[in-house]
């Protein structure tokens, strides 16, 4: 009885249920908020995830709290040039027969030589080696000048130059092969009006030369004691007289001195002061010491 029963019941609460098509649309919706809330979950667990990495690894770096390092940031420079050292500046001293005279350096003496040849840097006024029977050899890297009265055999003027005004005589620079291969150059200025010519040698260079010879210069108001070697035999038993005209010429005053020396004539001239090529105020006296 109890199956009949149910099978009816049934039956009746099919006929008063309507049919109709499936809620497909209700369907996805409900699907599509849960995998937002799945997302949802899944991102905030990530986060917290990769925070705690985070937080672990800044705790193992360091224990303390530091601002972050950088990389300095590269400042471009600008390549330095090498220059060349300025040549030092040297004291100078002027020596010169009359208005003539040629700035040396300060530190050079007078007459350091040996057969005529100098040994170390130099300047040659009336060099009394250079009369000896003898042969010297000159060392590398030793500078002089020669101031002479008169021309040497060897002077040959190549061209003309002017000296503050003052017309002069250049012979070029050249260098040759000397003893024991040592090189030597060689240059020349003359001043035929004031009668004084410098030679100028060098066993450094060539340029050694021309700079030397760069350094003469002609006075305004000072004068050289002039030579006196070269009036020497001018005139027998008087040079002494000779060379008075060269004092006068270079505006300075004469005073004689006579000594007694049976080795020399009387009117030789036995030695002047102040020395030869020493600068004085024009009108200045020279003692000229002579045999009598």
């Amino acid at each position: 009885m109890i199956e009949p029963k149910l099978t009816e019941l049934l039956e009746d609460t099919a006929d008063r249920t309507p049919v109709g098509p499936p809620p497909l649309i209700a369907l996805r919706a409900g699907a599509a908020r849960r995998r937002r809330r799945r997302t949802a979950g899944l991102t905030a667990v990530t986060v917290a995830a990769v925070g705690a990495v985070i937080a672990g690894t800044n705790l193992l770096a360091s224990p303390t709290s530091t601002a972050p390092v950088t990389s300095p940031t590269p400042v471009p420079t600008t390549p330095t040039t090498p220059t060349t050292a300025a040549p030092v500046p040297f004291t100078t001293r002027l020596v010169g027969f009359g208005r003539a005279a040629i700035a040396i350096p300060a530190s050079w003496p007078t007459n350091k030589s040996s057969c005529g040849t100098p040994q170390l840097d130099t300047v040659q006024i009336d060099d009394p080696t250079r009369g000896l029977f003898c042969m010297s050899y000159r060392p590398d890297a030793v500078e002089s000048v020669e101031l002479t009265g008169t021309p040497s055999i060897e002077f040959r003027a190549d061209k003309t130059v002017v000296i503050d005004g003052v017309e002069a005589q250049r012979q070029r620079t050249k260098c040759l092969d000397g003893w024991q291969g040592t090189r030597v150059c060689v240059g020349a200025v003359g001043i035929p009006s004031l009668k004084v010519w410098f030679y100028a040698e060098s066993s450094t260079s060539a340029e050694e030369v021309d700079r030397i010879l760069s350094r003469i210069q002609i006075l305004r108001g000072r004068a050289g004691v002039p030579s006196y070697w070269s009036v020497r035999g001018s005139t027998p038993g008087s040079p002494a007289r000779s060379y008075e005209p060269l004092l006068l010429a270079a505006g300075l005053a004469v005073q004689y001195k006579a000594v007694k020396s049976p080795s020399y004539a009387d009117g030789t001239i036995l030695g002047v002061s102040p020395a030869v090529g020493t600068l004085l105020p024009v009108g200045s006296t020279v003692t000229v010491t002579v045999a009598g």
